[in-house]
């Protein structure tokens, strides 16, 4: 326990530069708030030298936390703004296309063919070459209607 005791600033000062750096290597913003944790548990500790190292832990964790959840909670009030929303999310593609059954749909489930990939669809029983309008998705599942011509 000895090695824990002389904690100084500049060793949160140090461990915030290694989170920084880390979170350009990774992204995400998960580890820039803990390297902030890690430098105001630095400061704190140089304007309260004699601040005890189970202190000084149980403010990194704290302030980790507490700025984790606001920054989470900020994230989810401001979404990132893009030109393509639906970038990561291949079937929210397709809303609105008209495509055409490869296999028909029976008891609520068929398969169509979109470029060079084949989806699982549900909807009304059609045919094999009916025409489906893609109106919503579940997972990697087209929930499809008959489209009318």
């Amino acid at each position: 326990m000895d090695v824990l005791l002389p904690i100084t600033h500049w060793h949160w000062w140090v461990l915030a530069l290694v989170l920084f750096g880390a979170e350009v290597m990774v992204s995400g913003f998960f580890l820039l708030w803990i390297g902030v944790s890690a430098a105001l548990v630095g400061v704190l500790l140089l304007l309260v030298p004699s601040l005890a190292w189970q202190y000084q832990v149980f403010g990194f964790a704290l302030l980790s936390v507490i700025s984790i959840l606001v920054f989470v909670r900020w994230r989810r009030r401001h979404p990132p703004r893009t030109d393509q929303p639906a970038l990561n999310r291949r079937g929210a593609q397709y809303l609105g296309r008209v495509l055409t059954l490869s296999r028909p749909i029976r008891d609520g489930y068929g398969e169509v063919r979109v470029d060079d990939t084949t989806w699982r669809v549900r909807g009304p029983d059609l045919s094999a070459g009916a025409r489906v309008r893609v109106v919503g998705t579940e997972g990697n599942l087209l929930v499809v209607e008959a489209a009318e011509d």
